[in-house]
């Protein structure tokens, strides 16, 4: 059943790079403590890079409204004035004046990769040093923006002590690093994080 159909309202792509994406029901067990000291958490690497569509749930772009969760579908107008199928995906509730990304494939011509260069421990300190080296290459014949998605889920105190590109923190367990690639190129973010469990 349709609930809520805006036309007219703006949406922008945006790529992003969630290249070490942790399962979360792993912490859901009741491990916790033991999940965060284990050396290869967090190492996992995907190399797809994905593609969403951004939006803002505002008045001024047509909606501003609670949105219920539910299936959202995105259609373009196309140049003959049909409606092109771009893509649909699952939200959750969402208030009003949010911004929403909806997740809706995958780029077939950027790809990333990302390696955990040094790993340090401390117990009786209760600190994790650790840093990473990631690479998002673009097949584009334009230069593209890439959201790079870090997750840090050793702890919720946690800070970058040196990076190779300006971050921004999102919450308690999240940064993103903004990067442009060239046509054809590539770029590199490197940066280290410690940890006081």
């Amino acid at each position: 059943m349709e609930f809520v159909r805006a036309a007219g309202f703006r949406a922008k792509r945006v790529y992003v790079y969630d290249g070490g994406r942790v399962d979360p029901s792993r912490f859901q067990q009741g491990n916790w403590e033991y999940l965060r000291w284990q050396r290869d958490l967090g190492t996992q690497e995907t190399t797809k890079v994905m593609v969403m569509q951004e939006f803002k749930n505002s008045e001024q772009n047509h909606l501003g409204m609670p949105l219920p969760r539910g299936r959202l579908r995105f259609y373009r107008h196309e140049d003959e004035g049909g409606l092109q199928f771009i893509g649909e995906n699952t939200i959750d509730h969402t208030p009003r004046d949010e911004t929403i990304r909806v997740y809706t494939g995958n780029a077939f011509d950027l790809a990333g990769s990302r390696r955990r260069t040094d790993f340090r421990s401390d117990q009786q300190h209760s600190s994790v040093d650790e840093s990473f080296e990631i690479k998002v290459r673009n097949h584009k014949k334009e230069p593209v923006d890439v959201t790079i998605t870090e997750h840090f889920y050793r702890g919720t105190s946690w800070a970058i002590t040196s990076s190779s590109s300006k971050c921004d923190k999102k919450d308690s367990h999240t940064a993103e690093f903004l990067v442009t690639i060239p046509p054809d190129g590539e770029q590199t973010v490197i940066y280290s994080v410690h940890y006081s469990l």
